[in-house]
């Protein structure tokens, strides 16, 4: 039984879904607009925050806010979907992510779907829903965050403006920018919300003649049609992939594995060009293992995204292209600007092809595995359950409470050893070196390959109760984000305290 004051919004999500009645669009502006206007206070005041519903719980007064939860990423897959692609799980956000956030938490309340590759449209899934307002969270939900309106009160009051009969007045702001194309240089070709269908053309008819253009001339229709099919499969091969919300999918890249994801995580991955098609795709359920290219699930979506880099790529190319030509004289000929188009779009093309492929393998040198023994024939010399460190015993061995170095881990929980007996590990090296070894922790903190990292874990009950991380040239910053991601990292579970030591040599 959950407690009135412990309700999340992802609660309430959770039952609109089993109920398959989505939240009306006026109660679900009720909902974003006040947390929208509080988060842009508290952003003035320098906080940042990790915004999914998960994280906001509801209080005394009916709205939702934001909780100590709010610092920590999601574990919840569609919590995770509320995240922009920036913040990749790892850095909690300012405005402008908040801005992603809110627009997919409305996306969520009004659909029951999460934002994602191969999303519809809300108007095509939900009543009541005015082009306004899905301008507004095509606005919102921008992939890059440069291209994305970071003003909370404006997206408050611009929702406010779309239905206020149930949504308290947010404070008054300037929404040109948010609901008027000219007033804010908004991208929105980078949106996750798909554009607008439009009107299919009608068949040309030759003049004089009853009869359309011979098959075969009207090409724009053919296109169209092909179009609307491709999209009508990613929409039902996402449907059916959300279905699923198990962390199954390991992508290898660069040698090491990243993961496991769900679904909905990999697809953003994709979307945000975190992974491409070269890249190899493992599913942990019936153990395939394929490039991303070939996957029949995934391989339209990474094609999609790649069409889109390269989109993007010809676009900025164009644009240096024109702003070079105006510097140039009057006679400069047409030919010399497509040349120097041509030239600059392939220089963007194999920039972020190179940049994607960047590889930084780390060399694993030295691995490490051992247990600290506790002797049940024998008297403790340092009890196991007293000091706020250890939270109690389980058959007899220390229960240590986590949040330590690797050396306080092991001074907490030494006891007096069999006299001549020589301690073993009862976790193999194998068996920690497969989750720890892998590196991936690694890139997730931008770790350089030039890097090299020395770690200690103590691992108690599958997860690493005292972490101590050193990294060579000297970096506080990432040595504290690695140990941050292994504490969330998953071990092979045993109640006794075992100590691994891995190497990672820079290149």
């Amino acid at each position: 039984m959950i407690n009135s004051s412990e309700i999340t919004l992802r609660h309430r999500i959770e039952e609109l879904r089993k109920s398959g009645q989505p939240l009306d669009v006026a109660h679900a502006i009720g909902i974003v607009v006040p947390l929208a206007a509080e988060l842009a206070d508290q952003h003035r005041q320098g906080y940042n925050f990790f915004l999914y519903p998960g994280a906001l719980f509801e209080g005394q007064d009916g709205l939702y806010h934001a909780s100590a939860h709010s610092a920590r990423p999601p574990t919840d897959a569609r919590d995770a979907a509320c995240l922009p692609p920036e913040s990749r799980g790892i850095t909690p956000g300012q405005a402008r992510a908040s801005v992603y956030g809110i627009g997919a938490i409305l996306y969520e309340l009004i659909t029951l779907h999460s934002v994602g590759p191969g999303m519809r449209r809300p108007s095509e899934l939900a009543a009541n829903v005015s082009a306004d307002l899905e301008m507004i969270l095509t606005k919102a939900l921008v992939a890059d965050p440069s291209h994305r309106p970071d003003d909370l009160n404006a997206l408050a009051q611009a929702f406010y403006q779309i239905n206020n009969t149930v949504s308290l007045a947010p404070p008054a702001a300037d929404i040109s920018h948010l609901d008027h194309d000219d007033g804010f240089d908004v991208d929105v070709s980078m949106s996750l919300l798909p554009p607008a269908p439009t009107q299919a053309a009608a068949p040309r008819v030759i003049q004089g003649m009853d009869a359309p253009l011979p098959r075969g001339l009207d090409l724009a229709g053919q296109r169209a049609a092909q179009h609307h099919n491709e999209k009508d499969h990613l929409l039902a091969t996402k449907a059916r992939l959300e279905s699923d919300p198990r962390p199954r999918y390991v992508v290898v890249r660069g040698g090491m594995d990243h993961g496991p994801f769900a679904a909905v995580e990999l697809l953003q991955q994709i979307a945000s060009h975190t992974f491409e098609e070269d890249d190899v795709i493992r599913d942990t359920v019936d153990k395939s293992e394929i490039l991303l290219r070939e996957s029949p699930d995934f391989a339209a979506f990474a094609r999609h995204a790649r069409m889109g880099r390269h989109e993007k790529a010809e676009k900025v190319a164009l644009a240096h292209a024109v702003k070079s030509e105006s510097r140039r004289t009057a006679g400069k000929t047409l030919v010399g600007v497509a040349g120097i188009f041509v030239i600059l779009a392939g220089v963007g093309a194999w920039y972020l092809q190179s940049r994607g492929q960047k590889n930084d393998q780390i060399k694993v040198v030295e691995e490490v595995a051992a247990n600290v023994e506790s002797d049940q024939g024998l008297k403790s010399t340092k009890k196991g359950g007293g000091g706020p460190r250890v939270r109690g015993t389980v058959g007899g061995f220390p229960q240590l409470s986590g949040g330590m170095s690797c050396e306080a881990a092991q001074a907490a929980y030494v006891e007096e050893m069999k006299m001549g007996e020589k301690g073993r590990p009862d976790l193999t090296v194998g068996q920690l070196g497969a989750v720890l070894n892998t590196g991936s922790y690694l890139n997730a903190c931008g770790v350089p390959s030039s890097m090299g990292v020395n770690v200690c874990a103590a691992i108690q009950n599958g997860r690493a109760v005292g972490v101590t991380v050193t990294t060579k040239p000297r970096d506080g910053g990432k040595a504290s984000c690695i140990a941050s991601q292994i504490r969330r990292l998953n071990f092979p579970s045993n109640p006794k305290l075992d100590v691994t030591r891995t190497s990672f040599a820079g290149q």
